[in-house]
């Protein structure tokens, strides 16, 4: 167990700098696997993402519906449980601000971060 938690960090950690990442949800209606390509941040063994369509991004529709996800990063997949982060937390304020920090190119970036909604992505075994 302590193998697999040390190995899941170091994955995360390795690939930190990627510019993308691949989630996988489960189809809400269809049961059907959807992947996105999409901008990331790790923090203590998590992934933080952010929805710039809110609640009404089809990926976020299917995690509200079925929390299993998997993330594909550096050829190497993991399954993790996603949630919408609680307003106003510190963890939200820390997703927000690691990925605007990781992807703004002049500040441009500043209201997505303030407007887009906080997943966080945990992984068992992880903590």
């Amino acid at each position: 167990m302590q193998e697999d938690r040390m190995a899941l960090r170091r994955w995360l950690e390795r690939h930190a700098d990627r510019l993308y990442a691949y989630l996988t949800t489960v189809g809400r209606r269809t049961g059907r696997p959807h992947r996105i390509e999409i901008w990331f941040a790790v923090a203590d063994g998590r992934v933080y993402l952010l929805s710039g369509g809110r609640d009404r991004s089809d990926w976020v529709r299917n995690i509200r519906a079925n929390p299993q996800v998997t993330l594909e990063l550096g050829g190497e997949v993991h399954t993790g449980k996603a949630r919408v982060l609680q307003p106003d937390t510190a963890e939200d304020q820390l997703a927000r601000r690691l990925l605007v920090e990781k992807y703004r190119r002049g500040g441009e970036l500043d209201e997505w971060g303030r407007t887009s909604l906080p997943i966080v992505i945990e992984f068992e075994g992880v903590s």
